[in-house]
């Protein structure tokens, strides 16, 4: 299906093509640019509520700067689908999150336009500062430098720390903040309430507003100079509100709020700060969702709908003649109203992911004992650990790949002081569109090599519910690990009775001869489904679940080492000190000789594309390791009769 954009933004392949449009035409770009976002994400499916807010800012920045000599930076990018039409990938939007296809997020080596590559939010000040001082070093004064941060990414401490030494530098960046109190879920937090105060201050507005038209129309000369104008403003600021004080006391000029879908207003503000150095912030207001009335009224649902009618509405949704498992979000959220209900020291932590991560649905039942730190990963582990303290058991759920963002808070607040948060890495593996910034490829790694620790991973959703429940037994001291991957599990039938598990034991789910398969969380599926796939064929591995990567069952490896001779491991992280090398280390370590096989996910980046695509792509599936069955069999049939 061809979608054709608008009569004016069929001719717009660069910048420099929007700028030959009258300004009084740009309304009509607005309203073509988001109606070309509506018809491509409907039918093609992407982040969307996103973008359709910041349509007329997309507009303005590229029509007043000079990118990408002006380098403009997008915090996140899931609203950068504007910058991508208009930046010469109309034609090619329709690709946008599909394999091969365009990044569902700024790519620097997809266009010299995107100048930082980004997924996770909070790094644009940062990078764009980055950008301004080697500007200035270079002495390139003309040169403009844009980060566009939205409130939600605003509450991460790297915003703050940026503006912090953006304010003591010369450098010329424009922070333009994109207010719409939201990020994925609505803005919690005192940040929120406090730009609130901002936008509605109606008389300091009024005032500022009637200020700066006045000193618009005086002369500008040995008399009357712009830094006493600034001077004569800064006062009047001071006397009328407090609104401005936390970006002015970073020494951050501020300007604002103005309405961030009047284009006629963006254009003339964007101009007249281009002739303003130094650090200062602009502050906007939008609505997400923009011009698509579902989305306005539900941003969260809208955020990324999947595939959608735009005339009603209605998303498209997969039809089964099976009941079909459910997510494993979902187990966890509503497993955790469970032992909640039984255990009044549970409590639940997420940074900005309540609905992605499900733990919306204690949030919504007990409101006291589940929160929502927004976008600040190292808080919510180190809030985590200040909670378990003073006895709370606590389940810090947290996308395997953000967790990241927290490491030095996991070692340093959590595992020297051995205490037992129990950390729900979602999104374990590969993600699928969102590519290789969301992938969460290096939790088992990274998490291995602490102390204290114990890493744990679900085969199915009755193994999931049973770590919690063991996760927060008294008898559990330590910090404890439970990753599962994003989407359904395998387990229609998925509430069972919770049962104890022994920490650091795994299980044999089948005996077999002459190759053995251990698996570690959702792969063991993979296995599974090979020995069903090779059994006619007279293949007879035996399989085991290993449950633990750390503490490993090292019971279970002496009997696999003793008995077989050809090993494969299967896991959905990282080959490189992941838990197939775990396995290597205690075979060293014991001086066993085999043949191990790792399987998981390569020491490379794995783009986006569709978890069917990428685990095919890498070897990562059941008709990969049948296929090294199949291998392995051959290879032995042939030395057998050699010996004959």
């Amino acid at each position: 299906m061809e979608i054709k954009a608008g009569k004016l933004l069929s001719n717009i392949d660069s910048p420099d093509d929007l700028k030959k449009i009258p300004k009084e035409q740009l309304h009509q770009v607005c309203d073509e640019l988001r109606q070309y976002i509506i018809d491509v994400v409907s039918v093609h499916g992407g982040h969307f509520a996103a973008s359709l807010g910041v349509v007329e800012l997309s507009v303005a920045l590229h029509y007043i700067f000079n990118t990408p000599y002006d380098q403009l930076v997008w915090d996140v990018g899931h609203q950068a689908y504007g910058h991508k039409i208009l930046t010469g990938r109309r034609d090619s939007f329709p690709s946008n999150r599909k394999y091969k296809g365009l990044s569902g997020f700024p790519n620097r080596s997809e266009s010299d336009y995107d100048t930082f590559g980004v997924g996770h939010s909070s790094t644009s000040i940062s990078a764009a500062l980055g950008m301004a001082m080697a500007s200035y070093s270079k002495g390139e004064k003309d040169r403009q430098h844009i980060a566009v941060i939205g409130d939600g990414a605003m509450t991460a401490g790297l915003a703050f720390e940026a503006m912090n030494h953006a304010g003591s530098t010369k450098s010329n960046i424009l922070i333009i903040l994109n207010d719409n109190c939201m990020s994925i879920d609505p803005n919690v937090g005192a940040l929120k309430e406090y730009l609130t105060d901002i936008t509605t201050s109606h008389t300091y507005n009024k005032v500022k507003d009637d200020v700066w038209n006045l000193l618009g129309k005086l002369p500008v000369g040995k008399h009357f100079s712009r830094s006493m104008a600034q001077k004569l403003t800064d006062g009047l600021k001071g006397m009328l509100s407090s609104s401005a004080n936390l970006f002015e006391a970073l020494n951050l000029r501020y300007f604002g709020p103005i309405d961030g879908h009047n284009i006629s207003k963006l254009v003339d503000t964007l101009h007249d700060l281009k002739d303003i150095p130094g650090p200062k912030i602009l502050h906007i207001k939008t609505v997400k969702g923009k011009g698509y009335e579902l989305a306005e009224k539900d941003q969260t649902k809208w955020h990324a709908p999947g595939l959608f009618d735009k005339i009603t509405g209605e998303i498209v949704k997969k039809k089964f003649d099976i009941p079909q498992p459910p997510k494993y979000q979902d187990v966890f959220g509503y497993t955790m109203i469970e032992l909640a209900e039984k255990n009044e020291s549970i409590m639940g932590v997420t940074p900005a992911m309540p609905s992605g991560s499900s733990l919306k649905y204690m949030m919504e039942k007990m409101p006291d004992r589940a929160f929502d730190v927004g976008i600040c990963e190292q808080h919510a582990v180190t809030l985590s650990a200040g909670l378990a303290t003073q006895g709370m058991r606590v389940f810090c759920n947290v996308y395997s790949t953000f967790m990241q963002r927290a490491y030095d808070m996991v070692i340093h607040d959590v595992a020297i002081q051995n205490l037992p948060v129990v950390f729900c890495l979602d999104r374990a593996g590969l993600v699928g569109e969102d590519g290789a910034t969301h992938h969460g490829c290096y939790d088992i790694a990274y998490m291995r090599c602490i102390p204290n620790m114990i890493i744990s991973a679900p085969m199915n959703e009755r193994e999931l519910r049973n770590l919690m429940y063991t996760a927060q037994l008294p008898t559990t001291v330590s910090p404890f690990v439970i990753r599962y991957p994003r989407g359904e599990g395998v387990m229609p039938e998925w509430k069972t009775p919770f049962e104890s598990l022994e920490i650091g034991k795994g299980r044999k789910l089948k005996d077999g001869q002459h190759i053995a398969i251990l698996s570690f969380g959702h792969p063991g599926n993979f296995a599974a489904a090979a020995i069903r796939d090779v059994k006619a064929e007279g293949i007879n591995p035996a399989h085991y679940d290993m449950r633990f990567v750390k503490p490993i069952d090292e019971a279970l490896l002496h009997e696999v080492f003793a008995k077989f001779s050809k090993i494969i491991t299967i896991e959905d992280g990282t080959v490189v000190g992941g838990f197939g090398t775990a396995v290597l280390e205690f075979m060293n370590q014991q001086g066993y000789h085999a043949e191990v096989k790792i399987m998981g996910i390569p020491d490379r980046l794995v783009e986006h594309g569709t978890p069917r695509e990428l685990y095919n792509e890498i070897g990562l599936n059941a008709q990969a390791v049948a296929e090294v069955l199949r291998e392995w069999m051959k290879e032995m049939k042939i030395v057998t009769t050699q010996f004959q």
